[in-house]
């Protein structure tokens, strides 16, 4: 791609999950800074079967603008990152940008992802400056950004800011990737060949409380651990290796112990209970591995199977095409 490559159609899709409170705001907001870049454009919001009002204000806004919002409504809920596949499987533009719909993430920055595309970047990330999020989701956060550097080698600060831009050849690849588990910003960066980060403004949700609870914050963290690299197996096989190796020295001392002092017996009865705590550590650790390879062997029974990641129920907005 050459630095004088020029986004000529663009494409923004944006996950929606209960949004009523916020959703006609973001529409607007949206909409303003898309009619102000001077390029062709087209805003897909994605219902992830919301249980409010939000898919009938899409359908309004649809209506009101046809072929440039589009409203794609799955029939259930099946979570952000299924969401946006499902809008990247509906775009038609040379860059697309993924944006929360919660408002943290202000749309005027888009034009700013636009001019770092068309800089000659694959992927575009963002970094939020000055969060409003929690101490706890600010280190929940680091965790998903130093898993993710591992496991794709691209060395980002922000993986968990849903703000980003993807060339359309990057999406394309994406498409054709079949596990059911998506980390989407990974899972771009796997593809890119040329990526950067900006800087971004952070501000409070404009209204309702975030989708991820600790225990979805949990599941996050697994389901980028198992779906995009077999570290924790490594960790657990070198933990395995070390282990043995300390059950080998003890054993050595105790042969040691017994033939040169003759305490053997004493000793070992007087650290029965010892023992008995190294040999419940150990079986933990067992449970934990194989606790780790069922998560393992179950992501490859859902990816055999091969049943879809969504199910598009209706989709408003879109022209047929000539």
């Amino acid at each position: 791609m050459k630095k004088s490559d020029k986004i000529e159609f663009v494409s923004v899709v944006v996950p929606v999950y209960n949004e009523e409170g916020c959703l006609q705001e973001l529409i607007d907001r949206t909409l303003a800074v898309l009619d102000g870049i001077g390029r062709r454009f087209e805003f897909i919001l994605v219902d992830d079967g919301s249980r409010d009002c939000s898919a009938e204000i899409m359908k309004a806004a649809s209506e009101k603008r046809p072929d440039q919002v589009i409203s794609c409504i799955l029939n259930r809920n099946y979570g952000q990152h299924s969401a946006i596949m499902a809008g990247f499987s509906l775009v038609r533009g040379d860059l697309v940008i993924t944006l929360d719909a919660d408002l943290q993430n202000p749309p005027e920055e888009i034009p700013n992802l636009i001019a770092a595309a068309e800089e000659g970047n694959d992927v575009v990330g963002t970094v939020r400056q000055k969060r409003k999020d929690t101490l706890f989701r600010r280190f929940a956060s680091k965790i998903v950004n130093r898993v993710a550097q591992k496991a794709t080698g691209v060395k980002m600060n922000d993986y968990g800011c849903m703000l980003r831009a993807y060339r359309r050849h990057i999406v394309e690849a994406m498409l054709q990737c079949n596990e059911r588990s998506t980390f989407i910003p990974v899972l771009g960066n796997s593809f890119a060949r040329n990526t950067c980060e900006i800087p971004v403004k952070h501000s409070e949700r404009a209204s309702g409380e975030s989708k991820y609870s600790l225990w979805k914050l949990i599941n996050l963290q697994f389901n980028l651990l198992t779906c995009m690299t077999t570290m924790p197996l490594r960790i657990l096989t070198y933990f395995g290796i070390f282990a043995a190796f300390c059950g080998y020295v003890l054993s050595v001392y105790i042969v040691i112990r017994r033939f040169c002092w003759g305490d053997g017996d004493s000793w070992g009865q007087g650290g029965v209970f010892t023992l008995f705590a190294v040999m419940f550590i150990f079986t933990g650790i067992q449970m934990i591995g194989i606790g780790m390879i069922g998560e393992y062997i179950g992501r490859i029974y859902n990816d055999v199977r091969a049943r879809p990641r969504y199910f598009i129920e209706e989709i408003c907005g879109r022209k047929a095409e000539k």
